[in-house]
């Protein structure tokens, strides 16, 4: 089987789904998730993909949301040198369509210097962060897909033992979908099954 088979992955007890490569492990059976988080990485690469299921942020203009929520992600992760490198304008999702209610989509491409888990300022690698909200407005929900790229790995980060230290290999070269395709795929192949996981009727 090849390394990169994509496969439809069932997300939140299989209520909602998306499509990404089986090389993508779900990290909840290496260690707790918070309810409201599905993370997925591949330790081999150290990428990951993380879906994010958060209450609606009616202060929050759709034009330009995903960047509203990269930003908040760098401040969060306490990150250095944060700059938006593109964004995208609003989208229509009609599939994500809930009582006549539109979904809409936002996407933001970030680069930012981030430590991993309780590391200092002196092992932060420089990330490439792909971001998506998905705003289900039906439901009062503001859906996040976020994706991790190491750019640079630092030689005192912890991925550095795994992965090494220096420029990421390029995923072409290491046999993989490039991540930007990864985060493309997982966004526009996101379905709803069970409209019930918001507290809607299904």
């Amino acid at each position: 089987m090849p390394q990169d088979a994509v496969y439809e992955r069932p997300l939140f007890g299989g209520k909602l789904s998306s499509l990404f490569p089986q090389r993508f492990q779900d990290v909840s059976d290496i260690r707790q998730v918070p309810d409201h988080q599905e993370v997925f990485a591949d330790p081999s690469r150290d990428e990951s993909l993380i879906f994010e299921l958060l209450e609606y942020k009616h202060n929050v203009a759709d034009n330009g949301s995903a960047v509203w929520f990269l930003q908040d992600l760098a401040n969060e992760q306490d990150a250095e040198g944060s700059v938006v490198i593109e964004q995208s304008g609003v989208l229509e999702a009609p599939g994500l369509m809930y009582n006549n209610i539109p979904a809409v989509v936002t996407t933001a491409v970030g680069q930012m210097a981030i430590s991993k888990g309780r590391q200092g300022r002196e092992a932060q690698n420089i990330i490439k962060v792909y971001l998506a909200n998905l705003r289900l407005k039906g439901v009062d929900t503001d859906v996040l897909v976020t994706a991790y790229e190491p750019v640079v790995i630092n030689p005192f980060s912890e991925s550095a033992a795994t992965v090494g230290a220096g420029m990421a290999v390029p995923a072409e070269q290491a046999g993989c979908i490039p991540m930007n395709e990864v985060f493309r795929l997982a966004v526009t192949s996101f379905k709803v099954y069970d409209w019930g996981l918001f507290g809607a009727a299904s």
